[in-house]
């Protein structure tokens, strides 16, 4: 089974070096494990562009899709047997990014 983690943030500062150290032994961990499929940060809300092409022309529409305090700063997409130990994955990555995470599965 496949999970979504994606990494809640509400501020405009990268991670520090400290966090992207721990992120990259976190990276380690998931790769050894074999949990790792792939992960990746975000640019910033501001350099989202959003496409509408539902109706007879694509709208582009420049900015985030939703004006929010939080938003989605990066992202892993892990392997794991059940959802317990997504969680406990998603935990860790938790701790080594220093960011809240959610965790959804994929369908």
């Amino acid at each position: 089974m496949q999970y979504f983690v994606s990494v809640i943030y509400d501020q405009t500062s990268l991670a520090t070096p400290e966090e992207m150290a721990a992120i990259d032994e976190f990276n380690g961990r998931l790769e050894a494990e074999g949990h790792w499929v792939f992960a990746g940060g975000l640019a910033g809300p501001s350099s989202a562009t959003v496409i509408d092409n539902r109706g007879d022309e694509a709208m582009v529409t420049d900015g985030p899709f939703l004006e929010s305090k939080e938003y989605v700063a990066g992202f892993w997409i892990m392997e794991a047997p059940d959802l317990d130990v997504a969680l406990k994955l998603a935990a860790d990555g938790s701790r080594a990014c220093n960011r809240k995470v959610e965790v959804r599965p994929f369908l």
